[in-house]
This record gives C-alpha cells, structure tokens and sequence, in this order.
C-alpha cells in the first residue's frame, strides 16, 4: 500500500501541472491577503487588526481550493485520458487498493496545498498586521483553527475532484464542472443563501474558518464544520471507490 501511495504522489509531483496550480493558488492567496492589507480600515473595509479582520486576512489562505479539486480531478481523469489505467490496473488488478492509494495521495497533495497556503498567509499577513499596529499570537486558538480548517478543507477538495474525475472520467468535463460549482454556484449559494450554503463543503469550510456570513446570516459552529467537512469526505470517497470499481476500464 505504502508503495501505490508512493508510485501516486510521484504521478502528481513530476509534473508541472501540479506545480503551476501551487503557483495559481498562491498567486490568489497573494492577491487577497495584499488587497485587504492595502484597503484595512478604507472605504468601509474593516480594520485587519481587529479579531475578525485577522481571521478574515488569515482566511485568504483557503482561497486557492479550487485549484486543490483540479489536481484532484487530473489525478484520475489523466489516467483515462492516456489509458494508463487500465496498465495500473494490470498491475494492482485489486481496484480497491489503488483507488485507497489515490485518496490518500489526493489528501497529501490537499494538505501541500493547504500548508504552503498557510505558510504564504503567515510571511505577508504578519507583517501587515506589525506595520498597521496589531500583533497575533501563534497559540490563538482561532488561529490554530482556521489554519486546520485550511488544510482540512484542501484535502477535501481534491478527493472531490477526484470523485467527480471518477464519474465523468473526462478530464475537461470534470475541471469545467468543477470550477463552475466550485466558483460560481457554491460561491453564489454560500454568500447570498447562508441556510442553504451552509450546508455546502464551502460553507462548511466557512465554518471552521470562523469567518461571518457576507451577508449576516450564521454558518455552523466550527466543530459542526469540521465534522461535515470530514462526512463530506467520506462520502466523495465512497463515490470514487463506487465508479472506480465497478467500471469497464475498456
């Protein structure tokens, strides 16, 4: 099992397309945590130095999810593009042990993703916080929670790629599907219908950021966040093993 982990991770890594998605998701990271630096306290904008502005700046290192669900997506729906996998197949013919290897592979890139993120978040929104006068500390208990919420919500996103990829198979149709509930219609019931969006891997991921609701309305407690989060998971999980299994690879 260790070795199809492995053999999985090293698919993902010696690619550049992993690579140029880290550099997008931190591009966008970069983008939101200097627009809310620049703008603290202007036009309206709530200060960073106060606590909901900090979790708010903190936030931003979420923001590249969706690029977390393409290189989910690329995992799989590639080995059908270039008929890799029926070889895969014929190597570890027991399906259930590379789809397991898969998932795991998906949530280590999930938990990359989400831990660079941090990492971004933390040597620019530090500083910001110094020179506008606020301070942070490391132990905050929000802090430490929305960072896990970070890399948890990461790693979900790319088993959900991967459990779309498994259904469609098709690599474009699943990355346009994707981007569009991730970026449009989630966004869209996450911020105007918090009592439906809430209920959304989005929204559960808002959840366990501890950031307000756009427009008032409230998102679940943190640990109700989590623990969708992780339903969520398991269930994209089965969904993947469930097509992945089952399916004529001919």
């Amino acid at each position: 099992m260790i070795r199809l982990v492995k053999a999985e991770l090293q698919k993902v890594f010696t690619t550049r397309m992993v690579w140029g998605m880290l550099a997008l998701s931190l591009g966008f990271t970069a983008i939101g945590l200097v627009a809310l630096s620049l703008l603290s306290g202007m036009q309206g904008a709530p200060p960073i130095t106060d606590p909901d502005g900090v979790k708010n700046l903190f936030s931003q290192a979420g923001v590249g999810l969706v690029f977390a669900f393409v290189i989910g997506t690329l995992l799989i729906t590639g080995e059908y593009r270039f008929q890799t996998i029926t070889h895969t197949f014929l190597v570890t013919p027991r399906r259930q042990r590379v789809v397991a290897a898969k998932l795991v592979a998906c949530a280590g890139v999930g938990l990359f993703f989400g831990a660079a993120g941090i990492a971004l978040a933390f040597a620019v929104g530090v500083p910001a916080l110094l020179i506008k006068g606020g301070s942070l500390s490391l132990i905050d208990g929000d802090v430490v929670r929305l960072c896990a919420g970070v890399v948890a919500a990461m790693a979900l996103y790319t088993i959900l790629g991967l459990a779309l990829g498994s259904l469609l198979r098709n690599q474009v149709a699943a990355i346009v599907v994707g981007i569009g509930w991730v970026y449009v219609l989630e966004n869209l019931l996450v911020a105007l219908l918090p009592s439906v969006g809430k209920w959304l891997p989005g929204g559960a991921a808002q959840a366990v950021y501890g950031v307000s609701s756009p427009l008032g309305g409230d998102y679940l407690p943190a640990w109700g966040g989590a623990a969708l989060l992780v339903g969520y998971a398991l269930l994209f999980a089965v969904v993947a093993s469930a097509t992945t299994i089952r399916r004529d690879i001919t």
